[in-house]
């Protein structure tokens, strides 16, 4: 039963953004296994699962052998290295930790945002050219969403 639930759990996890125990527990139970958060918790341990950062930005569980892909390491940069982003008009403007933002700026042109002419950095100063304000409001929105889950690691 142990093995055949472990297995469950591994499948679970490579198919799925497992982001808690809570809903691993939950996936288990609605394919018919009848367990505990203890047992879950247990599982977890023994099997040396480990949480990574998804590519929602969010932490999900892992075996160990985890390879990071580029989304999650330019992820994983701006959650650690953004400060904070603002825009007047089609001009974005992201502050960074002192010395991030010439790596922050690579990955950012590396993604490829949709309505971004080009990009310029310093020190810890970005400055990005939008198409238009929606754009630029666009970019706002989706690098704070990126880096107000920094709060909750």
């Amino acid at each position: 039963m142990k093995t055949h639930r472990q297995s469950k759990i591994l499948e679970l996890i490579r198919n799925n953004n497992v982001e808690t125990q809570a809903d691993l527990l939950e996936m288990l139970r609605n394919d018919g296994f009848n367990v505990t958060q203890a047992t879950v918790s247990r599982d977890i341990k023994e099997m040396r699962l480990i949480k990574v950062l998804g590519s929602n930005g969010a932490y999900r569980y892992a075996t160990e052998v985890v390879s990071p892909t580029k989304e999650s390491a330019d992820i994983y940069l701006y959650l650690t290295a953004v400060v904070s982003v603002d825009y007047a008009h089609t001009m974005v403007v992201i502050k960074t930790k002192s010395g991030m933002a010439q790596a922050v700026c690579a990955a950012l042109d590396s993604t490829h945002w949709a309505g971004v002419l080009g990009s310029i950095a310093g020190d810890d100063t970005i400055f990005v050219a939008a198409r238009t304000e929606a754009a630029a409001l666009n970019l706002v929105s989706d690098l704070k969403k990126l880096i107000s889950n920094n709060n909750s690691i």
